[in-house]
């Protein structure tokens, strides 16, 4: 079976699976962290080398006080917690997004983790934080003319290999399959570049939900496309 090396996940539908149960939205949140775990066990059992999780968008600062103070929260015991599972799965953290604008407590967390586990390679685990696509492509710009200030970048030898590697995931392969959650049809404001030959798989499951037997579906569904990269058959 053909098996992506890269997928990355919109992980959707914690706030809509907490209210089905009438349950608060942390817990939902709570629940999902579960998830997370479930998905990391299953990408290292088929071999998948990159797994890139949509965790918390530049957009979500503007929930309410509560739930965002909640979801930081859940990060750093997630971070302090679990920190022995990516060293024992030999997983490298990897970050995109602003991280430097998360509260202090977070940042060291991660940056800690992250020092622990540079020398892995067995499963790069990259956690999208404080992420917008378009912030990406704004930093990416503003870097690139920066550059040709200082007459380090020909601007007129730019090309999208250049301009990618100015992009938070510059050490990363563009992602093979993009996989969301809940059943909505939209990628969100995320990797909208790296995004431009994925493959898509929708699955109307909530994330909390969601675990290794809908992730071998969605493998299953990959291996079954035709990618032809904008040629013919």
């Amino acid at each position: 079976m053909d098996i992506p090396k890269h997928i990355a996940i919109i992980m959707d539908g914690n706030g809509r699976w907490a209210k089905e149960r009438n349950l608060t939205r942390l817990a939902g949140h709570k629940e999902g962290i579960q998830t997370v775990k479930k998905v990391i066990e299953a990408a290292i059992k088929n071999k998948i080398p990159y797994l890139t999780l949509y965790a918390f968008s530049s957009e979500n600062w503007n929930r309410p006080k509560d739930e965002v103070n909640g979801l930081m929260s859940l990060l750093n015991h997630f971070l302090e917690k679990e920190l022995k599972l990516l060293i024992e799965n030999e997983i490298q953290l990897k970050t995109i997004g602003r991280i430097h604008e998360l509260p202090e407590k977070t940042f060291k967390c991660i940056e800690d983790a992250k020092e622990k586990t540079a020398h892995f390679d067995r499963l790069t685990l990259t956690i999208a934080l404080n992420y917008s696509s378009q912030n990406e492509i704004v930093d990416a710009v503003k870097n690139i003319v920066k550059d040709a200030k200082k007459d380090s970048l020909d601007i007129e030898q730019l090309d999208y290999p250049k301009l990618a590697s100015y992009l938070y995931t510059k050490d990363l392969p563009d992602p093979d399959l993009i996989i969301r959650t809940s059943g909505e049809y939209r990628l969100s404001n995320f990797l909208l570049l790296q995004s431009a030959y994925a493959e898509i798989y929708t699955s109307p499951i909530y994330w909390p939900d969601f675990n290794q037997s809908h992730f071998t579906k969605a493998l299953t569904q990959f291996a079954q496309r035709e990618r032809r990269f904008g040629k013919i058959s």
